[in-house]
């Protein structure tokens, strides 16, 4: 693992037991909702913390037959995402892994549907380019960041936020992001969860 992974995996560690999952849940369960996983598809929670948005994408009926890929590099965010699952009752539909974002663990054009809550802003633009590798043709891809001008991170998390993706200010600016990485039927709108404000966007591969 290079140094940076492992000071970001250190981190997330750090948070697990104390990650906000109420805040993370109402923006998972409004990502999945606008992107509609269906249950044919192949999804993946991408950076996926404590499991919110492929436990909304079990919820919701999503998930192609087949577990759900969750992914993450912090170990500690990856067994309290089990926990949260078998509590649930629902541990053998997500396929826990703990592995780097990107890439991807997975092969060129095998997702129907990739989803990545409050995350991508700490993956940066590289993420954006796997993504499109491990969709396939007309694949979907749904993701959030946080409005420029409410986020407010602190400490090691502030220095952890990549430098090569501008965050957006409006819905607007999230859809540009989205055209500008290669998605077709970009859309964007904007989420407000308590004082947080969020981007959803949306869009899909090239056909």
């Amino acid at each position: 693992m290079a140094p940076g992974t492992e000071r970001m995996a250190r981190a997330f560690d750090d948070l697990a037991d104390e990650y906000d999952d109420a805040y993370h849940d109402e923006v998972a369960r409004a990502l999945v909702g606008w992107s509609a996983p269906t249950g044919t598809e192949a999804v993946a929670d991408v950076a996926c913390g404590t499991g919110a948005v492929a436990l909304a994408v079990v919820a919701a009926g999503g998930g192609g037959g087949v577990p759900v890929l969750a992914v993450d590099l912090s170990a500690g965010m990856v067994a309290a995402g089990r926990a949260r699952a078998e509590r649930a009752g629902v541990g053998g539909a997500i396929d826990w892994r703990v592995a780097p974002a990107v890439p991807l663990p997975v092969a060129d054009g095998s997702l129907d549907v990739i989803l990545c809550a409050s995350s991508l802003h700490f993956l940066g633009t590289p993420a954006l380019a796997d993504w499109r590798r491990a969709l396939r043709p007309g694949g979907r891809v749904g993701c959030t960041l946080p409005v420029a001008s409410t986020f407010q991170p602190r400490g090691v998390y502030a220095e952890l936020v990549a430098s090569d993706l501008p965050l957006p200010e409006t819905a607007e600016n999230g859809r540009q992001l989205a055209d500008h990485a290669g998605f077709t039927d970009t859309a964007a709108r904007l989420l407000d969860v308590g004082s947080r404000r969020v981007v959803l966007i949306r869009g899909r591969t090239p056909a």
